[in-house]
């Protein structure tokens, strides 16, 4: 695995423009080049969807519950360790990945389809908070990083109710 990129001014300049936004924390397993495939629904490749080369990994804003569960519960049968949902980074910039082209079958078992984006080459870099978009689009640094959901949080943080007629 390749250590995780410092950014700064100089740092961010280098970066490639380019970013696809995934939703966590497929966005994580992404970064990690665990993920080798990326599956989208487009109908029509055009050539903005269609960028073969180095992009950023944007990890989009939202994340439910259950989108948090079964990608952890995948990435999990992987053999990988998915990190608690509060932990993941929401909203910017969380690695850089290499687009080597669009497939529509890929024995891969993280290939769903209908179509997917053979990625390589992934690798984390520090959080840049960063305004998504849909398909392949010019980031730019800004905005804040998505706080974790109340569901996110540990037990530890947040207190449980007690059942009613609980005994003491």
């Amino acid at each position: 695995m390749m250590p995780t990129l410092h950014t700064g001014s100089l740092a961010d300049a280098l970066l490639p423009r380019l970013a696809l936004s995934v939703r966590q924390p497929w966005a994580h397993a992404l970064a990690m080049g665990w993920k080798p495939v990326e599956n989208r629904s487009w109908r029509v490749i055009t050539p903005q969807r269609q960028h073969i080369g180095f992009f950023c990994i944007h990890a989009s804003k939202g994340m439910t519950r259950a989108e948090y569960e079964d990608g952890r519960d995948f990435i999990e049968d992987m053999g990988f360790e998915c990190p608690p949902a509060a932990e993941l980074q929401r909203g910017g910039i969380v690695g850089i990945g290499r687009m080597l082209g669009i497939v529509r079958k890929c024995d891969s078992p993280w290939f769903f389809g209908p179509k997917g984006l053979l990625v390589s080459d992934a690798y984390p870099i520090q959080f840049i908070p960063s305004a998504g978009k849909l398909y392949f689009f010019e980031w730019k640094p800004g905005g804040e990083a998505v706080p974790p959901a109340k569901w996110m949080l540990d037990a530890a943080v947040v207190p449980l109710k007690s059942p009613q007629g609980m005994l003491l």
